[in-house]
């Protein structure tokens, strides 16, 4: 039994921690999980150098598409969304630095 016990502690133990990052953009609160989603429905390739001016018309389409992580419909809905859409994709493109905390924006990790 106290094996059993363990093992249930530690579960929750993760998945409480694997839900505790949470990134940080314009006074929004998003779990990186959702940030992840974000990224792959932009399609866009973070990696590479763009101008956030050029995110307007993806803003668009993310915004209306309706597997849009519903965390994310506030922002839709605010003043500048675009360039903060630009920042959580880039913040996604580097998640692994997220999940150490190398970005300011991320709370809630290790």
């Amino acid at each position: 039994m106290k094996p059993m016990l363990s093992i249930m502690t530690l579960l929750v133990a993760l998945a409480l921690v694997t839900e505790a990052v949470q990134v940080e953009e314009g006074g929004f609160s998003f779990p990186l999980d959702a940030v992840k989603k974000l990224e792959e429905l932009m399609g866009v390739d973070m990696t590479v150098k763009q101008s956030p001016r050029l995110a307007k018309t993806s803003t668009t389409a993310v915004c209306t598409n309706p597997d849009l992580p519903a965390v994310f419909l506030p922002l839709c809905k605010s003043k500048g969304a675009a360039n903060s859409f630009f920042r959580l994709g880039f913040v996604a493109a580097r998640a692994d630095l997220c999940e150490i905390c190398a970005f300011a924006a991320c709370t809630g990790c290790l």
